[in-house]
């Protein structure tokens, strides 16, 4: 069956309000042949987004009439390995023993794109054996941040990669430890390897009708305009981590496929 994320506007309720939602949710689920997976709720927001395995959207949003008549205002149809990759579960966390209780995650997610500057004259200067050896290069200097720094690879793009965050601080640091790594290693090899980071954080169902849709196309757009070895953030992102990193404002971009122009800030990494 189709996999569905809903988002809804819970303004005003408590994370005990969710919690016994989504039990009545699974009360009444096997009526209308629809599973909850799982939900998620960012209190301070007022919102909360739950993951249905369901024949089709009616069906899921009959269980929420019934159960409680909270119905989402928003719906999409997502790959399950896809929401695994950007939220990290797609199932009920456990809880750690028999009396605690679960700690609700947001579902904001921080979305960070590396890509390596002027690949395709790489390419063309070095021959595809040793270009490859040197995305190679790339990717392990990168994923071995993400592993420390508890980020997902989202996606290889070809000359970089597509990484998600549960926590934006956690973002922000690997992006600094990326560039780090980068500087080490052209201080050893002859060939340099000059990356650009671009970050941009969100929840999974918005103005789109993609998992992350905007955040992805915000991330990918500012890591396009970033100088070589920056790191590029949205004001989203400078608003969450300003008390934890030296950011400078380099004002308005024009940035295609948005409408108004994005502020933009660099994260110093030296």
């Amino acid at each position: 069956m189709p996999i569905f994320l809903d988002r809804h506007d819970l303004r005003g309720l408590t994370a005990a309000d969710i919690a016994e939602a989504h039990r009545k949710d699974l009360e009444v689920q096997e009526r209308y042949g629809v599973r909850f997976l799982t939900y998620w709720f960012d209190e301070a927001r007022g919102t909360g987004f739950c993951l249905i395995d369901a024949p089709d959207i009616q069906a899921a949003m009959r269980v929420h009439d019934e159960a409680h008549g909270d119905v989402a205002k928003d719906v999409i149809e997502v790959d399950l390995s896809a929401v695994e990759a950007f939220l990290g579960r797609v199932s009920d966390p456990a809880p750690a023993g028999a009396t605690s209780q679960v700690s609700f995650d947001a579902a904001l997610r921080t979305i960070m794109f590396t890509d390596i500057v002027d690949s395709t004259g790489m390419t063309a200067r070095l021959g595809d054996v040793r270009a490859v050896e040197m995305v190679r290069a790339h990717d392990a200097l990168v994923r071995r941040a993400l592993k420390d720094k508890q980020g997902r690879e989202v996606k290889h793009t070809g000359d970089g990669i597509m990484a998600s965050f549960d926590q934006v601080t956690s973002a922000v640091d690997c992006a600094r430890a990326i560039q780090q790594s980068f500087d080490a290693f052209n201080l050893a090899s002859r060939e340099k390897l000059l990356v650009r980071i671009g970050l941009d954080a969100g929840e999974p169902v918005a103005d789109s009708n993609d998992l992350f849709g905007s955040t992805v196309q915000m991330a990918a757009r500012l890591c396009q305009c970033a100088e070589p070895n920056t790191i590029v953030v949205s004001e989203a992102v400078s608003a969450l981590v300003s008390d934890n990193f030296y950011l400078q404002d380099l004002g308005p971009y024009s940035l295609k496929g948005f409408a108004q122009p994005v502020r933009v800030y660099e994260v110093a990494w030296r």
